[in-house]
């Protein structure tokens, strides 16, 4: 789908999902009071974990093109998505709805392969801060979808051109800790462009290549004991120096899933 498409049409049915996703109009979302930041209460890259403890094979390199990508998002497979976090039941706090947020997952057709394009948050930030996260954000009124809403964020913390973005497809919903509720979108990115970094929101802009994100060999499953609730799980995915973790893994787990299908 061209940018000039994505703006005005009706969403793509979410994978393995049985009804659509209505635009950004249509949905219904309580917008919170203005809250106390929130944070883990732990240090996510230091709990204990194992790597791909149920024995997940990597993705096959020929799905893993653009043209491949296309085709499975246009003819998706039945599979099922990771459970979403609940984030009322592992952080108390006063919220009583969620927000409703998008985000784009950013697949840039480099000559060796697909990199996923990702952001480190700055540290000052009210949710996720310092975390490595897509480029997206909250839904506004004057959005006209979801898409719409990714794509402007994506230009306002990146840079990067709406025109440059094929929107090929939608994972499930998203529900993070912090109580947003995260409609993911997949794009393919042209290269030539130099991503220019929002300064308030955005510490750095760097790629990871899809190949590796898509091994689970890759994929790290942390536990951790909570005060107020037992325990949580989570994924992590280290990259050099790039600790991704949280809703960030959680959503590229759900790309895994669907694509290994």
């Amino acid at each position: 789908m061209s940018r000039s498409d994505a703006s005005d049409s009706s969403l793509f049915p979410p994978p393995g999902g049985d009804a659509g996703t209505a635009p950004a109009a249509d949905r219904t979302v309580t917008l919170p009071a203005r809250r106390k930041p929130l944070g883990p209460g732990f240090d996510p890259a230091s709990q204990p974990w194992e790597i791909n403890p149920t024995g997940l094979q990597a993705v096959p390199p020929d799905r893993l093109t653009a043209m491949a990508l296309r085709a499975r998002f246009a003819r998706p497979p039945a599979w099922t998505p990771e459970s979403a976090e609940t984030w009322s039941t592992r952080f108390p706090g006063p919220e009583t709805g969620l927000r409703l947020a998008s985000v784009l997952v950013p697949l840039v057709m480099r000559p060796a392969g697909l990199q996923v394009m990702l952001t480190q948050r700055t540290a000052h930030l009210h949710d996720h801060a310092g975390q490595v996260s897509f480029p997206g954000g909250r839904v506004e009124k004057t959005d006209a979808s979801v898409i719409a809403a990714a794509l402007r964020e994506a230009q306002e913390e990146t840079g990067l051109p709406p025109g440059k973005v094929e929107v090929i497809g939608q994972l499930p919903d998203y529900v993070t800790s912090t109580g947003y509720n995260i409609v993911p979108l997949v794009g393919l990115v042209q290269p030539d462009f130099d991503p220019v970094p929002n300064p308030f929101e955005v510490a750095e802009v760097f790629e990871v290549p899809l190949a590796f994100l898509m091994d689970p060999a890759n994929h790290r499953v942390h536990r951790v004991a909570l005060p107020h609730n037992g325990s949580h799980t989570y994924f992590s995915m280290p990259y050099g120096k790039y600790f991704v973790w949280g809703a960030t893994a959680g959503m590229l787990h759900n790309l895994y899933r669907f694509l290994d299908a």
